[in-house]
This record gives structure tokens, sequence and C-alpha cells, in this order.
């Protein structure tokens, strides 16, 4: 009996209603035209390594926890005397999400972490490069439910920037836009 493959809320919902309001809308003459989410880059600095070596494993630990996959540690590239950094130094972790678990960690972010960040006022709609892709940052990483926020004993941010296959910035923000993006008006 063949078992029932498991489909992420959202990206059912691309399927099923993004799409058609993509192709209304910008008129692709092509299936394949049409933008869709290609992946999630999760990046978070920390700034403190160089005066703590264990702080960059604290900090995969808690993407991991928030992410739902394993992180790579990042490390300088190059000495730098003012800052007390060495070449090859851990300094932050980094994680790529594709597939089911790029649209799980979406579905999470707009419904459950952005609510939660204080003061927020929507996110910039002008934050995208020139090729469909969206970067945004946010300061504390305790706005995710997977992260306890007795256990924190240091706050981190992180930069979250989001590819898509769009050609240009406008495509790429009519597709978020339709994933409940919350932009400022």
């Amino acid at each position: 009996m063949a078992e029932a493959k498991y489909e992420p809320r959202l990206k059912q919902e691309y399927v099923s209603r993004i799409r058609d309001v993509m192709k209304e809308k910008f008129s692709y003459a092509n299936e394949m035209m049409i933008p869709k989410l290609d992946k999630i880059v999760i990046n978070m600095g920390v700034g403190e390594a160089t005066a703590d070596s264990k702080k960059p494993s604290v900090a995969a630990a808690d993407l991991a926890a928030i992410a739902g996959q394993k992180p790579v540690i990042t490390k300088a590239r190059n000495s730098i005397a003012g800052f007390k950094v060495r070449e090859f130094m851990p300094i932050g972790a980094k994680v790529t999400l594709r597939g089911a678990r790029m649209y799980e960690f979406l579905d999470r972010l707009v419904n459950i972490a952005l609510p939660r960040v204080r003061d927020f006022r929507g996110l910039n709609p002008k934050s995208f490069d020139g090729r469909g892709n969206f970067a945004m940052g946010i300061k504390e990483h305790i706005v995710f439910p997977e992260i306890n926020y007795d256990k924190v004993d240091q706050m981190w941010g992180m930069d979250i920037i989001v590819c898509t296959t769009a050609n240009n910035d406008d495509e790429a923000r009519a597709l978020l836009t339709e994933f409940n993006f919350p932009f400022r008006q």
C-alpha cells in the first residue's frame, strides 16, 4: 500500500491558488514561467564569538531548532585586527532550506514569528535585490516558538533571505504578497 506523501499547507496553497493568480496577473505564456519559491537562507552572525568560542555552537543549536535542519558553522574569511577576528575563526551559523522544510518555515515565519516581533509595522517592500530575492532581518531570535525564552542567555539577530525564481522585483513582490507577507503600505 502506497504511503500518502506529506505536503506542507503553503505548498498546497501555491499549487491550488497562487499559481493561477500569478498567471492571471502577469499573463505568462507557459506554466514554467510562473515564479515559485526556490530556497530560504537563514544566517545568524555571532559577534561575541571573539570573546567566547562556544557562542557559535549555541547559536547553531538555536538555529537548528528554528529551521528543523542542521546548520553550517560559518568561519571568518580573513583576519581583522580591529574586531579581534582571526582567519577561519567560527563567527556564526547559516542554513539553507528547500522543499517541504522551506514551506514549513515560511508558514511559521509569517503566521507566528512576525506577529510576535515588538513594534512590528510590516516588512519593507523595498528590500528586494532587483533579481526577485527578498532579504529581511530579525533582531531577536526568541520570536520563534521553538526557542524556550527561559533558557536563552543571549539574544541573537538573524538574516532571512527568500530566493524566488521571479525575474524582477514586481513579480517577486506579488508572489510573496500572495503568501501573506505583511508588507508595509
